[in-house]
């Protein structure tokens, strides 16, 4: 059987950058052991952290360091899907209102804005704040110029640092500022901005739902280790579609604070979550290394059969099964399980 595109075996990089991470096969040689890798983002979008993981040093390092024979293998399982919001039509007549910010907090939420601006003949705009390197980039891509970013990419950061515009404090007015934001955002960014005086705009231009798992998907979240997620709504969705199967909870490389807070709020231990100080790829990638880490640092021989983990110390021989009956059950799928090594500087 022909192993799958992002299957690494030791002294191997990760992935070819031309892969295309939705054609993953999830075969792996009886022979060797994985440290299985789920990318949760909606279909297409896991490309970026793909090749970040090619390049990181340190799971090279940690893929090259194990017991003979490991491997990692990489598979995309789509946690979410997008649709329209309520608001999503009003979006492009709104943009004619004289807005001195607009604020876009994601690359979805920059294709969504763009896509309207551009329909709308792409009318002159006030100035544009953007949260994170990514959604900068996403802007850019379709010609639109961003003002400001802000120091960290959370909502909460761009809170603080967002000036008020100089010319609105001349003219006694308030700073104005449109939100185009998924239904399903928090409202830290509107009611933080409003405490300091700014008149917000929200407009629920899109949503996000939990896709739809085929059974070959739910075969690959069975045996993943370590699930990438970079949104609360792919938290959510990875609780509610492995809910059903029979597996322990899978170590959380998030690619921030705001998705380790719903990690925490849907049942994963602290310990079990790794997320950078600052969000971005490489530092999530880094989260990844962190988990693996983890993974390997018992030195446990990882076995799958029936369609469970055994998990057998090299020292205690003690079974994964055996440990699971101290470990109280979670909600979402299974249990959570740590090997309890020291813990590293990310969380």
């Amino acid at each position: 059987m022909t192993p799958p595109p992002c299957y690494v075996a030791t002294a191997l990089l990760l992935l070819s950058a031309a892969s295309n991470v939705a054609s993953f096969s999830h075969a792996t040689s009886a022979a060797t052991k994985s440290f299985v890798i789920a990318l949760t983002r909606e279909e297409g979008k896991n490309g970026k952290l793909c090749k970040a993981l090619k390049s990181n040093s340190n799971i090279e390092q940690i893929i090259s360091s194990s017991s003979s024979g490991s491997a990692m293998e990489v598979n995309e399982i789509p946690c979410i899907a997008h649709a329209d919001g309520p608001d999503s039509e009003i979006l492009g007549k709104t943009l004619s209102s004289n807005f001195d910010y607009i604020a876009v907090t994601s690359p979805e939420a920059a294709k969504v804005f763009a896509t309207a601006w551009i329909d709308a003949g792409r009318p002159e705009i006030g100035q544009v704040a953007a949260v994170g390197k990514a959604t900068q980039e996403a802007l850019k891509e379709y010609g639109i110029e961003v003002a400001f970013v802000p120091s960290k990419a959370t909502a909460a950061t761009l809170v603080k640092e967002l000036p008020t515009l100089e010319e609105a404090t001349n003219e006694g007015r308030s700073t104005s500022l449109l939100y185009p934001a998924s239904a399903k955002a928090q409202d830290t960014l509107q009611t933080g901005l409003e405490d300091r005086g700014f008149i917000v705009t929200r407009l629920n231009t899109y949503d996000t739902v939990t896709a739809t798992w085929t059974p070959e998907e739910e075969s690959l979240a069975k045996s993943t280790n370590v699930a990438c997620f970079a949104s609360p709504s792919a938290v959510k969705a990875w609780v509610k579609n492995t809910q059903h199967l029979d597996c322990p909870r899978a170590l959380a490389a998030c690619i921030g604070e705001t998705s380790f807070a719903a990690c925490i709020k849907n049942g994963w231990r602290e310990e079990d979550i790794f997320y950078p100080e600052k969000p971005g790829i490489d530092g999530w990638a880094e989260s990844v290394a962190d988990a693996l880490k983890i993974l390997s640092k018992d030195k446990c021989n990882l076995h799958r059969e029936r369609g469970e983990w055994e998990e057998v110390d090299s020292k205690s021989n003690m079974t994964h099964q055996q440990r699971r009956k101290s470990i109280p059950a979670l909600p979402g799928g299974g249990s959570s399980y740590s090997t309890q090594s020291q813990e590293i500087g990310v969380r």
